[in-house]
């Protein structure tokens, strides 16, 4: 399943394909460490950004991921990798947007809305019931944005992912 759309400051077409080969996820690997050491390390600090990219963003993460159910898709942009996101769909009908990423220079451009809009239509076609994930209490522009996508705070988790990190935060839904 693919859909496209135009950015209308450049005309540029945007495409949403699924990573189906290796060199697709070691793509998406690359383009993450850049945007985690760029977007995250002022709020968790490097050394838990390097700890958290080894064991959830790193080519060999990201292939144990998709073994397990995961499924990842990519922003295209004149067929360079502009961002990408990845989901999990639950036994309980729900799906859990696992990432949803952009590479700074492609963002302001409503590109998380294309990928959005992508995941919605993808969930009404497997009958899901609502969209959930899980995002850090201090990401404050992410936070904002998954609010103005319609995502509802339901519940707040703190979890130990071992070397002394922890993963802090808020739970939330979008009904669909």
């Amino acid at each position: 399943m693919d859909q496209t759309s135009s950015d209308n400051r450049t005309d540029q077409p945007f495409t949403i394909r699924k990573a189906e080969t290796n060199e697709d996820l070691q793509e998406i690997a690359a383009l993450a460490d850049v945007i985690w050491h760029e977007h995250f390390t002022p709020i968790i600090g490097k050394e838990q950004v390097e700890y958290m990219l080894s064991r959830f963003q790193s080519y060999p993460a990201l292939q144990d991921q998709v073994l397990t159910g995961y499924e990842y898709y990519r922003l295209l942009g004149n067929r360079k990798l502009c961002g990408y996101m990845a989901i999990r769909q639950d036994q309980d009908g729900r799906m859990f947007l696992s990432k949803l990423y952009i590479a700074k220079q492609y963002r302001g451009r409503h590109l998380a809305a294309f990928l959005f809009d992508f995941l919605k239509n993808l969930c009404r076609q497997r009958n899901c019931s609502a969209i959930w994930l899980t995002c850090n209490k201090h990401n404050d522009h992410s936070l904002n944005v998954y609010r103005h996508f319609g995502f509802q705070t339901i519940d707040a988790q703190k979890n130990d992912i071992g070397n002394g990190f922890f993963m802090d935060d808020y739970i939330m839904e979008y009904r669909l």
